[in-house]
């Protein structure tokens, strides 16, 4: 049945409402402009029969602002209360999030079929009265709303770095604000489990601390010393917490990790594993050969945690994990291996599917049905079980087409643990390049679908991993503004297109933000730089989301001050040099300062074309990058660098003209514990036509680890119009290694010559 409630508030002039675009987001799917103002009482009058819960966080949301007290019968002016029956039980249930509202001269007038549906419009009602307060009017106005997407979910690693229910509560007010409806909660992990669990008391006793945690750049592999907790959270916080997401109607999913990510509860019961032990809970980032072994006293195991777990949490779904699990102790297990004969598995990743399969059968007889990262395809997907795609966009792809339901979180524009503004002025962080317009670009549904495979994509979530995020004000930081642009993704009224009308409409509610005092990222107002090609090399395109022309820069090293060269067009770099540049305004410097060294050679700004694309989550720029004049800074895996997971390098440069050369350079990585392996062989090749090219120059993989990945070779006297380099992948990450039979990664930056 559609419920009917009512409010009182003023409406703003539509003069006023035609030249300023509605704050909102997400924005809603329809807003109509109506006639009349109505100027607010001192105390709002509100009908007796709304829902309390919600009327209650409404009150406490605006009440700074307003006086509230609920009408009496036969007095003043009331707001009442209609219920049309008309909606069936069906109807009701795919319409649990509609709402609408209609502001006339005389009243607010609310419809929805849910409590739901009434809160998500009280979420619209706050942002418009916090965009008019300072007027004392709202606009008449009627909007009708209801979200494209049902998962709408933003999720929280309180495993690398715990933070306390109370921080875990304000995380789940900002889902509440911005209209998603789902908290995922990664509760344990290699470095820490951080749920009680009665049955068996050591996983926090032992699993929930660590004796110390690494810090600073993982390359740098340098440690802090100190003890990490005991952290976590009772089973009486887990209640309070799920408690305080429904008065917000939000659904807290919660996620057991299994079979790999498992050290910290393999410290507590070491005869989980495959070997011996003893292990402790990890103090480094990665991933670790150490996983549950798939024998009954683990599956009993793993069911009793379950058991608690699906008691704690009314979520439809439970998060099983599934990602990252190395084979190499499977290989070297007896038990394993009979397990596989026995089945009749094809290999151990046939292994990891009976495991998922057993895992879900158990949690299909609860009730409930299991979700997983991708990698829980591997040997065949278990028959109920939905996917949440984060590798890429494949996994959803595969899961819609065999009918199975996903949720979209690919890394490339859904890790809110990467970077979102240039690295070299922003917090240390896990690497990738995603900021706000790239956030705000993303289509959760994959254009490989068609319309009835498309019914299968639940919908969009971002993804918070705290590696490198210390305490909540960072969680703040990471999150804001991106939240935003996720949110409106996933109510399905982004428009790319339209994108600076979406960024002033940020701007605007980092009014709230402060007033709330969030550390949001302020990397909106911050210089952007792109690297252009010209007629003559290259040249740097400067640009803000304010006003242009407060920018200046320097071509010495100095920073910019406002004395400094004024920005007009892009900056012509004809050589090595340093560009800095700031954003000032009313003569005050409003930005941070951003630093670009560009180091020029031949090849710069040349045409170059790559036979493999890199993976979209380190794609910034193409194949261009590759020839942009910018040195890849090895700590920041930002947006310097081009990363290709299992594929080869091969970048075909072409110079113009015949061009003299003697000495060919390029840098590749190696970041061991994310995978990332140095080169396994090079090969340089020139040519005068692009098709017949002839071999210089050869190395292999000892020269390449000498050099430490920075590679600089001679080879001889040169004259020719194309370059070929072809770097070789390390392959299959070799046992012993973090990600063991997994695609190696090869990270590579400039290729120049000289």
């Amino acid at each position: 049945m559609i419920r009917t409630f009512l409010v009182f508030f003023v409406l703003i002039s539509n003069v006023i409402f035609a030249q300023n675009k509605l704050n909102l987001i997400p924005y809603p799917q329809k807003v109509q402009l109506s006639q009349g103002e109505f100027v607010i009482p001192k105390t709002f009058v509100l009908s007796g029969d709304l829902p309390k819960e919600e009327t209650e966080y409404f009150k406490k949301q605006i009440g700074p602002h307003l006086e509230f007290q609920y009408a009496q019968k036969g007095g003043g002016i009331h707001l009442t209360n209609s219920i049309i029956p008309s909606a069936s039980k069906a109807e009701a249930e795919q319409k649990k999030e509609y709402y609408s509202i209609e502001i006339s001269p005389k009243q607010i007038h609310i419809k929805s079929y849910t409590k739901q549906g009434y809160f998500l419009a009280l979420q619209t009602l706050i942002q418009i009265i916090e965009q008019y307060k300072d007027g004392k009017k709202i606009p008449a106005i009627k909007i009708e709303d209801q979200p494209k997407f049902a998962w709408r979910g933003m999720h929280l690693d309180v495993c690398r770095h715990f933070f306390t229910v109370d921080e875990v509560k304000q995380y789940i007010d900002y889902l509440a604000m911005y209209k998603l409806n789902t908290f995922h909660w990664h509760l344990t992990d290699d470095q820490g489990w951080r749920i009680e669990i009665k049955k068996y008391p050591k996983l926090t006793q032992i699993g929930s601390k660590r004796k110390e945690s690494m810090i600073g750049a993982y390359v740098d592999n340098t440690f802090d010393g100190k003890p990490y907790g005991p952290y976590f959270y009772t089973q009486e916080q887990i209640k309070e917490v799920v408690k305080y997401a429904q008065d917000r109607h939000i659904t807290v999913v919660p996620e057991i990790e299994m079979p790999g990510h498992a050290l910290a509860a393999l410290s507590a019961y070491p005869e989980l594993a495959c070997t011996k032990g003893p292990f402790e809970a990890a103090t480094k980032w990665g991933v670790f050969d150490d996983v549950f072994c798939p024998k009954d006293e683990t599956f009993t195991f793993l069911e009793n945690v379950l058991d608690e777990v699906i008691k704690l949490f009314p979520s439809k779904y439970i998060h099983i994990g599934g990602d990252e699990c190395p084979k190499t102790r499977w290989k070297e297990c007896a038990h394993c291996q009979e397990l596989i004969k026995k089945n009749n598995l094809k290999d151990e990743h046939g292994l990891q599917s009976y495991f998922i399969h057993r895992i879900e059968k158990y949690v299909n007889s609860k009730g409930r049905k299991i979700i997983g990262w991708d990698e829980i395809l591997e040997g065949g997907l278990a028959p109920n079980a939905a996917v949440m795609s984060w590798t890429g966009v494949n996994g959803g792809i595969e899961a819609a087409k065999s009918k199975h339901f996903a949720v979209m979180t690919p890394g490339a524009y859904c890790y809110f643990d990467h970077y979102q503004g240039d690295p070299q002025s922003e917090p240390n962080a896990f690497g990738g390049f995603t900021p706000l317009d790239k956030v705000y670009s993303y289509n959760p549904i994959p254009s490989e679908l068609n319309a009835e495979q498309a019914k299968y994509i639940m919908g969009v979530q971002a993804n918070l991993w705290t590696e490198y995020i210390v305490d909540f004000k960072q969680v703040q930081y990471m999150i804001f503004p991106r939240l935003m642009a996720l949110s409106e993704v996933g109510w399905g009224t982004s428009d790319p297109k339209n994108y600076k009308e979406f960024e002033n409409r940020v701007i605007s509610q980092f009014k709230v933000l402060d007033n709330m005092k969030v550390n949001y990222a302020k990397s909106i107002y911050n210089i952007t730089g792109k690297v252009i090609s010209s007629n003559t090399g290259i040249a740097y395109e400067l640009s803000t989301s304010q006003n242009p022309n407060g920018i200046r820069y320097t071509l010495d090293g100095t920073d910019p001050s406002i004395s400094s060269e004024t920005y007009q067009n892009a900056v012509r770099i004809p050589n090595s040099l340093m560009i800095k540049s700031a954003y000032f305004e009313n003569g005050q410097l409003k930005s941070a300062v951003s630093t670009q060294q560009f180091t020029i050679s031949k090849t710069t700004g040349k045409n170059i074309s790559l036979e493999q694309q890199p993976s979209e989550n380190y794609s910034f720029g193409g194949a261009f990058t590759l020839v942009d004049g910018i040195i890849g800074n090895v700590k920041q895996l930002g947006k310097t660098w081009l990363g290709f997971q299992g594929k080869d390098v091969v970048a075909t440069i072409d110079f113009g003209q015949k061009t003299g050369f003697s000495e060919v350079y390029f840098n590749t990585l190696e970041n061991k514990g994310s995978w990332i392996h140095l080169a396994k062989s090079a090969k340089i090749f020139v040519s005068d036509d692009n098709r017949n090219f002839k071999l210089i120059k050869e190395i292999g993989t000892a020269e390449i680890q000498n050099a430490k990945g920075k590679i600089i070779l001679n080879v001889g006297t040169q004259n020719a119009k194309y370059l070929k380099v072809s770097i070789e992948n390390a392959g299959i990450i070799p046992a012993g290694n973090p990600g063991a039979d997994s695609k190696a990664w090869l990270f590579v930056d400039e290729i120049g010559v000289n």
